[in-house]
């Protein structure tokens, strides 16, 4: 059966999804036509093709008859799961990327009657009773695992309810579903843009200057794209510029996205009453590390209180560093950049401006392959494949001779495009039948040593972002789709890619890709600087942080009592006003492009969880060697390799030999080291 997946799946196939059946005894790979041939009427088209096989098959589902097993029953379902998720995914992935507007809504269309077909599936009492009548009391643990998570599900979503309250939770779904399409949307055509005199640029790196020529009226246009944005902030001497671009920026997609936003709350509250639930913050957790409202409370009192001595450092050093460059200045969001930056010179003896120069996207690019060849024993090699724009790349893993799995780069912004960075999986690995697949859309500057440095956080992002990937891949050797790659608690998913950042501070890791537009690598003592430095802020970041997560969580431990656009962002102010690091500017409005709102929903302290776990991760390869083989060998064997197949607590437990504690962070947060 699923080879029939399979070859519907080799149908033709545009833009960033190729078709994954693979053939068991030739492994022949099909991938798609030349991408972006297709216009958004066959993008439509396609769509509905795929969402038609999947309700057939979920009808065939809900009528077959018993008795009902894991060798026909589980593995229908998983069928089921698997191309609704391919399917999503490619639709999901023309949202971020497809070279039209109007293909880009058709990719939202899509996705969002995926969706709503996904939430009746969830609820359907005939699929229910079939997944719940198996016997797996004799399959492998990880079977046992799977069935009863997906049956945990099905009892999350509300399927013992009535007739009449399912189909109650099947409209405020597809509301939501609605609501959030709309949310993104607005996102990713809030694109900003401010206009310069070219005197305002003084300070900003000369490649940026130059990536940036005056219009026919003289005056340069910036945008709030990251590439824009993260450089005015940090270098450019002019506070004005500063402000104004901050202003557009903390500003997008408002008031459209506020007043959607209180829409989302209420929803989401009446969901959570309908299932038996206080609040969705509630409902959410239940199937998390952290399963509790409470616990999360409890992680971001205990991280709050280990990151106090390092924010008053941070912020102390701060005000001391704005006194000598802007006398009489209240630090603020408009000028902790250039306050970093001056610290950063004059008490660690560190040039950003000089670290860049040795960051190009190509040399960053082989380094992160390099790097993670070395780690984790496989090769990385191109694919020859259709690709849907000049700028993206396409390569595959090889493993001991096999490939494992294939990816595509979109690196580099374009109007139109999602503006920040992410992993997408466009297909999960099943063992011995399909190969994974994924896709990284980021937003890195383009070009060489002239028009195309990076800064050292984005070669961070681009590494982290990869870990993502890679994780994926070498998680997608399952026996189940739904087991597959990155399928662990979501709590969890950000801990691996956050651990494998330490290796961009690594000496000998830069070393091997960090050159200069002469060839020169790059000077052990400025890596050395770069380390001194490199806890510096994180007390700032740290409480940030924590104002995202106690918004994220707050907004949704009950309904906000005035849904209006102005109440949404005012309480915004409060929830993250109460651990940030300095005062929200008034007529700012963050939430309305806190995109996380939508997808994490009360879920954003992951990060903040993530980043305890993945320091305690990286303690074992701290005491054994960043390259030691053993180590490296265990981690991907122990917790990439095994994707979702048991609980994550269980696979940290695996890896360091007990549970996980919150000691290597605090440690880290203490020292600044």
């Amino acid at each position: 059966m699923r080879m029939q997946i399979a070859a519907l799946l080799l149908a033709t196939t545009f833009h960033a999804a190729p078709a994954l059946g693979m053939d068991r005894t030739a492994g022949a790979f099909a991938g798609p036509i030349k991408a972006d041939a297709a216009d958004a009427e066959t993008l439509n088209a396609r769509c509905d093709n795929l969402l038609a096989e999947v309700e057939r098959r979920i009808a065939e589902f809900e009528s077959s008859a018993g008795p009902y097993t894991v060798a026909d029953t589980l593995v229908a379902y998983d069928e089921i799961s698997a191309l609704s998720y391919s399917t999503g995914a490619e639709f999901y992935s023309y949202s971020q990327s497809a070279s039209t507007a109007d293909k880009r809504a058709a990719g939202i269309a899509c996705y969002t009657r995926l969706s709503e077909v996904g939430t009746a599936f969830g609820l359907s009492r005939e699929a229910y009773d079939r997944l719940a009548a198996i016997d797996a009391s004799s399959e492998d643990a990880a079977t046992q695992y799977y069935l009863a998570q997906v049956i945990e599900g099905y009892d999350r979503a509300g399927v013992s309810l009535d007739e009449a309250k399912r189909a109650q939770i099947e409209a405020l779904q597809k509301e939501l579903t609605d609501l959030g399409s709309e949310f993104s949307q607005n996102i990713a055509n809030g694109r900003g843009t401010i206009k310069a005199l070219p005197a305002e640029l003084e300070g900003l790196p000369a490649d940026w200057i130059a990536s940036h020529p005056p219009g026919p009226d003289g005056l340069v246009e910036i945008s709030t794209d990251g590439p824009d944005f993260s450089p005015v902030m940090s270098y450019a001497q002019s506070d004005a510029l500063r402000e104004r671009l901050a202003r557009v920026y903390f500003s997008r997609a408002y008031p459209a996205n506020s007043e959607l936003l209180g829409k989302i709350f209420a929803k989401r509250q009446v969901l959570a009453e309908l299932l038996g639930r206080p609040d969705f913050a509630t409902l959410l957790l239940e199937d998390r590390m952290l399963d509790t409202p409470e616990k999360v409370i409890a992680h971001m009192v205990d991280l709050d209180q280990a990151a106090q001595p390092a924010l008053a450092r941070d912020l102390a050093e701060y005000r001391a560093a704005l006194a000598e460059i802007r006398p009489g200045q209240e630090l603020s969001w408009f000028n902790s950049g250039i306050a970093r930056q001056h610290a950063l010179k004059t008490k660690y003896d560190l040039d950003q401006q000089e670290v860049r120069q040795y960051f190009t996207f190509d040399n960053v690019r082989q380094g992160v392959f390099e790097l993670t060849e070395d780690l984790f024993g496989y090769e990385i090699r191109p694919w020859e494949t259709p690709l849907w724009h000049p700028d993206v790349e396409s390569f595959e893993i090889v493993d001991n001779g096999e490939v494992i799995g294939r990816f595509y780069l979109d690196s580099h912004p374009r109007d139109g495009k999602y503006k920040h960075a992410n992993h997408i999986a466009l297909r999960q690995g099943i063992s011995g039948e399909t190969l994974p697949v994924s896709v990284l859309t980021m937003n890195l500057p383009k070009g060489g040593y002239d028009t195309g440095l990076m800064e050292h956080g984005q070669v961070e992002t681009f590494l982290h972002e990869f870990g993502h990937l890679i994780h994926s891949i070498l998680g997608g050797n399952q026996r189940w789709a739904g087991l597959s790659g990155v399928a662990n608690e979501r709590d969890f998913t950000e801990a691996p890619s956050q651990m494998l950042e330490e290796w961009v501070y690594d000496y000998d890791t830069l070393a091997k890709f960090a050159r200069n537009e002469q060839g020169e690598v790059i000077p052990r003592s400025l890596v050395d600087r770069m380390n001194a430095a490199r806890y510096f802020g994180q007390g700032i970041y740290e409480a940030t942080q924590l104002g995202y997560s106690n918004a994220s969580l707050r907004y949704h431990m009950g309904a906000p009592d005035d849904l209006s656009a102005e109440a949404i962002s005012g309480a915004y102010k409060e929830y993250s006003g109460a651990f940030a690091p300095y005062e929200i500017p008034a007529d700012t409005h963050s939430e309305a492009a806190f995109g996380h709102l939508n997808g994490y929903s009360a879920g954003y302290y992951t990060y903040g969880w993530s980043r305890v776990i993945a320091a305690d991760l990286f303690s074992r390869f701290q005491q054994a060697g960043l390259r030691d083989p053993e180590t490296a060998r265990a981690y991907r064997e122990l917790v990439l390799g095994r994707g979702g197949s048991k609980p994550a607590a269980e696979l940290i437990e695996d890896f360091l030999g007990r549970p996980v504690n919150a000691d290597a962070l605090k440690r880290k947060l203490a020292s600044g080291e």
